[in-house]
């Protein structure tokens, strides 16, 4: 008759020991790390002061201005800081700067992630390489040179356009045109979209390239189209970089200011229609108005300035969210 193993009580063996220690002791770190951490800790500090001089600089500036202004600062639809009775207000300001920026981010981001994906996953070398420089020197003209060239060839040239719009759209009322000068808030869209452009090209390129290549093998190792590879394997993991390129793209926009004022014909007046001249944003009242203002008037501008500060840190905020949310998702910790 066979008997079953006796059981042991003896208690288990320890786990082996971890060979590295648990903490470093400081006279273990070498002193070139020390003095990079206290740089990494000092550039830290150092841009977090910065931002709150420029937040306590605007806010003080702006009580000034605010506490004088004989109108509703965010609903007046005219600026006039520089009268007996200074009345001033962002409406129309507020208005064109996000109206603007809305139309380069629908016209640029596509066409940008398209333009990143055929140079990383279908462009052949010897053309992927000269157009991804191409798109690199695009980022780097100048902010005058585009506007120029907008108000030289792309005012002169939107008149098709516009009637194009009109005839299908302008029932609307939101594409209405009167055939007058294509000095719209739509003509500054599209502008700014060209000008976005290459940032958000060159930054989710970087990203795609980045895309683990056993994903993409897998992929097709289970039969998937190179589409189908782009759409399970490459968009997935770069989302969370084409939003951040997005978000460059939109804070150049929001505060692009010699290209929108030379392409804009100025005017504080909210159009129904995207093509009727006039408008305003931010950056282009501060910049055509700063030279001629007095004191009070500088205090009025460094108020809308504030404005445009908060929204940019609120944007960046709501990205930051966004990618935090789905960063599990993308693949980036793979």
């Amino acid at each position: 008759m066979t008997h079953p193993p006796a059981i042991s009580d003896a208690p288990p063996p320890p786990p082996p020991a971890d060979a590295r220690p648990s903490s470093v002791s400081g006279s273990a770190v070498r002193p070139g790390d020390r003095i990079f951490l206290g740089l990494s800790r000092g550039s830290g500090v150092t841009l977090l002061v910065i931002m709150a001089a420029i937040a306590v600089f605007l806010t003080v500036r702006s009580v000034i201005a605010i506490s004088g202004n004989t109108a509703n600062f965010l609903t007046t639809s005219e600026w006039n800081a520089t009268g007996a009775e200074p009345k001033f207000g962002i409406a129309v300001l507020a208005f064109g700067t996000v109206v603007s920026s809305i139309i380069a981010m629908v016209i640029a981001v596509p066409i940008a992630v398209g333009i990143a994906l055929f140079i990383s996953h279908y462009a052949p070398r010897r053309l992927a390489s000269p157009l991804g420089y191409v798109i690199d020197l695009l980022a780097a003209v100048p902010s005058i040179i585009y506007g120029l060239w907008g108000a030289l060839f792309l005012v002169p040239h939107l008149g098709g356009l516009y009637s194009w719009l009109d005839d299908y759209f302008g029932w609307t009322g939101v594409f209405e045109y009167n055939d007058g000068a294509a000095r719209s808030l739509f003509t500054v869209g599209i502008l700014l979209a060209i000008m976005i452009l290459p940032i958000v090209t060159s930054v989710s390129r970087e990203v795609f390239l980045q895309v683990p290549k056993m994903h993409e093998e897998a992929a097709l190792a289970l039969g998937a189209t190179r589409w189908e590879v782009i759409r399970m394997a490459v968009l997935p993991f770069g989302r969370s970089g084409v939003i951040s390129a997005s978000m460059l793209g939109l804070g150049r926009a929001l505060g692009e200011t010699m290209a929108v004022a030379t392409v804009l014909s100025p005017g504080f007046v909210i159009n129904l229609s995207l093509l009727d001249p006039g408008g305003g944003t931010f950056a282009q009242n501060i910049a055509s108005k700063f030279s001629e203002a007095d004191a009070f008037g500088q205090d009025a501008l460094i108020a809308s300035g504030l404005v445009l500060f908060v929204i940019t840190l609120l944007v960046n905020g709501a990205a930051r969210l966004i990618i935090a949310r789905r960063k599990e998702y993308s693949g980036a910790n793979a």
